[in-house]
């Protein structure tokens, strides 16, 4: 049988050449499958990193929308809340009222100011507390400058401190009183010896 191009061919050479083309068919078939599922399995990561990335911006702006537009608590709720900080939490200490006076705040409004001081570990401190939430509450009668108060202070920052707060008062009605001691004998001086003698009654 002839070799030519266009002849028959023999029965070998046939089947050399059919397994020759399954060979290469089947080959160039799983490497193509292969590096799809490489590009799907690229596109899926993507896809995530995606997601991820969206979502981790969507929560960023929503915390930064809430921090704008949440409520802020009011300068009067401030020192409602420090005075109840330190009636819980303060350490006690003794301190005298100097000056009640009256100042304009930042707001046009009229506000109490209650001035005193204090002496911790051999320091002075002159503080004022912004009475005017509870001016309602107090006996300005008990209120008398110069008196000794008692006072309310934070722990590790002394300047932070009340006299008078929501159900508790350092101020005082009046001034302390020293017990009485009794009078000493009258001393007597004999005049023969000019020694002092204890009179005995």
């Amino acid at each position: 049988m002839g070799l030519g191009g266009n002849g028959p061919c023999s029965w070998e050479l046939c089947v050399g050449r059919v397994a020759l083309r399954r060979t290469l068919r089947y080959s160039f078939l799983g490497t193509t499958g292969l590096e799809s599922r490489s590009e799907m399995n690229l596109l899926q990561n993507q896809d995530i990193q995606w997601a991820a990335g969206l979502v981790a911006t969507a929560l960023i702006v929503a915390t930064i929308i809430w921090l704008v537009l949440r409520k802020r608590p009011t300068e009067d709720e401030q020192e409602r809340m420090r005075r109840r900080l330190l009636v819980q939490s303060g350490r006690l200490v003794d301190g005298m009222l100097l000056d009640l006076c009256e100042v304009e705040g930042d707001d046009g409004r009229t506000l109490a100011m209650l001035i005193f001081n204090y002496r911790i570990s051999g320091v002075d401190y002159e503080c004022s507390q912004d009475i005017t939430q509870i001016r309602s509450l107090i006996d300005e009668s008990e209120m008398r400058i110069g008196y000794p108060c008692t006072v309310r202070y934070q722990p590790g920052n002394p300047q932070n401190s009340i006299v008078i707060a929501e159900g508790w008062s350092g101020l005082r009605a009046r001034l302390p009183q020293l017990p009485l001691l009794d009078a000493p004998e009258p001393m007597e001086k004999s005049p023969a010896d000019g020694k002092e003698k204890i009179s005995t009654l």
